[in-house]
């Protein structure tokens, strides 16, 4: 990626790999990024959707047409920086107006060296990606555009999301602890594949210290911090290039420990329980998709951004090399497993994001089952 932080109303295109191509705007940084694309349907939190981990090599079209109007504050970060390799929008706020406001999204954008278009049809964008599916895409801005042939040549070269081993790119390189708020219940091993920042916030609300250990840890590093529970995280990339924690996974379950997965984290039980994993076409990413707990019957409005699915039977229990399993969660849109859970020892995990940033509350209650769970296992 080469980027500028001038020139903002420079002229801007985004090419997708099978030639549709949009002119826009500048927003952000100006310069050229590839990634690919993808939308967000979420018509808030964009500054948690920016610094969500597992957006890493994504291009992020909004589709909510008007972006940015309560800027960028220094509190509501799920990460240290932005990740998303590019970011579209259609109609970008010309003045933050919000009390907690710092600076613009544009501004923040441009200080991190992040590529963006704006002023582009995103509807049409965002059909034509449900229709075509996901793809490569880059965003050419700046005065001296290459030529039409160039641009697509150069977004076909780009590396795919499919084989893609992404999470150690995102993780912590040094394990950090997360203290307990108020008094320390249990202690929980957290695999960061990606992890946001208000996850171990939420555990440790609930009296947990949360050690996050880095992508690469081995079972020697889990049960170094005598875990009562481990955790995996959300995280970037293809779940079938992460043999190393599934190992790790595999190596929790043998122990009976008590365990609890999101998003990638769910896809890495699933790989560990013998389930194969698949690319969606578009895939699920916004704080409004429709789930059911099958275990309650009870419907969530949950918090998603995954494009790939464990491919695991609906309609029966299934035999696992660690006992029975079953899918506990399940999108009402088109019936993808969003969750797991074991029959015969403690572990589940789920497909969305149940920490609320940004997002509804619903799925809150999934800390309080993992608390559920160690306390069990303590009795």
């Amino acid at each position: 990626m080469t980027t500028s932080t001038r020139g903002a109303q420079a002229p801007a295109v985004l090419v997708l790999e099978d030639g549709r191509t949009f002119h826009g705007r500048a927003y952000g940084a100006v310069g050229v990024t590839f990634g690919e694309a993808v939308f967000s349907t979420g018509m808030t939190g964009y500054q948690e959707t920016l610094t969500d981990p597992s957006y890493h090599r994504q291009v992020v079209v909004m589709t909510a047409p008007h972006v940015g109007n309560t800027g960028v504050n220094d509190d509501d970060p799920e990460s240290q920086r932005i990740w998303v390799a590019g970011y579209v929008v259609r109609d970008p706020a010309r003045v933050p107006s919000n009390w907690r406001a710092k600076r613009s999204l544009d501004e923040e954008l441009r200080q991190q060296g992040v590529v963006g278009i704006s002023g582009i049809d995103t509807r049409a964008l965002t059909r034509h990606l449900r229709e075509r599916g996901a793809m490569r895409v880059g965003i050419f801005s700046g005065n001296a555009l290459p030529d039409a042939g160039t641009m697509l040549a150069e977004v076909r070269q780009a590396p795919e999301m499919q084989g893609a081993d992404l999470s150690a790119e995102v993780a912590t390189k040094e394990t950090y602890v997360v203290p307990a708020i108020g008094e320390k219940k249990f202690t929980v091993a957290a695999v960061d594949l990606g992890i946001k920042g208000m996850t171990p916030h939420r555990m440790a609300e609930r009296g947990i210290e949360v050690h996050v250990l880095p992508a690469t840890a081995t079972a020697e590093d889990v049960y170094a911090v005598n875990p009562d529970g481990v955790f995996f995280s959300n995280g970037p990339g293809d779940p079938s290039t992460a043999d190393g924690p599934v190992s790790v996974m595999k190596a929790v379950l043998e122990r009976k420990t008590p365990l609890f997965g999101i998003c990638f984290g769910n896809q890495i039980l699933g790989r560990a329980l013998g389930f194969g994993t698949y690319k969606l076409k578009y895939g699920h990413r916004g704080i409004n998709q429709p789930v059911q707990d099958r275990t309650t019957g009870k419907v969530e409005i949950t918090a998603h951004n995954h494009g790939f699915a464990v491919d695991a039977p609906l309609d029966k229990v299934s035999d696992t090399p660690f006992g029975r399993a079953e899918v506990s969660h399940v999108c009402l849109n088109d019936n993808v497993v969003e969750g797991l859970q074991l029959l015969d020892q403690p572990a589940f995990s789920v497909q969305y994001h149940p920490e609320a940033a940004a997002g509804p509350h619903d799925a809150a209650y999934l800390f309080d089952r993992f608390v559920e769970l160690m306390e069990g296992q303590r009795a």
